[in-house]
């Protein structure tokens, strides 16, 4: 079996055109919207949650990591919780509720009116984000999508969605990853220590 070395070269062109438009659309803005909204929040005491599946579900708890534990700065910890690392819980709504409910239930529980619900989807068609977006509004939160393919059902369920102008799944949670990190990167510049 060979090794097509041309494929490398394609992917990451192709991911580094895709972080080119981004840059140059109004996404930018939107970006910056979202941090301004994670910013108040925690500010007031509330909390961050993320959501997603497969890989969005790993975007999900990554993100999360990086507000509770740490970005780039020292800075104190914020409040954020991956609602896809509880397999206990998962597992039993999945049982006893059905798949589409796992998210729904934990907002339902955990949520409070301004916290933050971000959902990450490169479809916007997943049943269980569906159903925690209106669970969200239905208890006050904010909800933010990171969305591809046209957002999807989802787009319109949320208050604010970033919709990456690709069909490519990978390229799709690439990006959504990196417009994480720079919501993230612009948080801890406001909680940083000394600012």
């Amino acid at each position: 079996m060979t090794i097509d070395g041309g494929v490398a070269r394609t992917q990451l062109r192709e991911l580094a055109d895709l972080a080119t438009v981004v840059a140059g659309s109004p996404l930018c803005e939107e970006i910056e919207a979202v941090a301004a909204l994670v910013v108040d929040a925690l500010s007031a005491g509330h909390c961050l949650f993320f959501c997603g599946n497969g890989g969005s579900a790993a975007d999900a708890q990554h993100l999360a990591t990086e507000y509770v534990i740490r970005f780039k700065r020292k800075r104190r910890a914020l409040a954020a919780l991956a609602l896809t690392t509880d397999t206990s819980l998962i597992t039993a709504g999945g049982n006893d509720f059905g798949f589409e409910t796992i998210f729904a239930r934990q907002v339902e529980a955990l949520g409070r009116r301004g916290d933050v619900l971000f959902l990450h989807s490169t479809s916007g068609e997943s049943e269980n984000l569906l159903l925690a977006a209106e669970a969200a509004r239905a208890r006050g939160m904010h909800t933010v999508a990171l969305l591809a393919k046209g957002g999807g059902r989802l787009r319109t369920k949320v208050d604010r969605a970033v919709v990456v102008p690709t069909d490519s799944t990978a390229h799709a949670q690439e990006m959504h990853l990196a417009l994480g990190h720079v919501v993230c990167d612009l948080v801890d510049r406001a909680f940083a220590e000394g600012s």
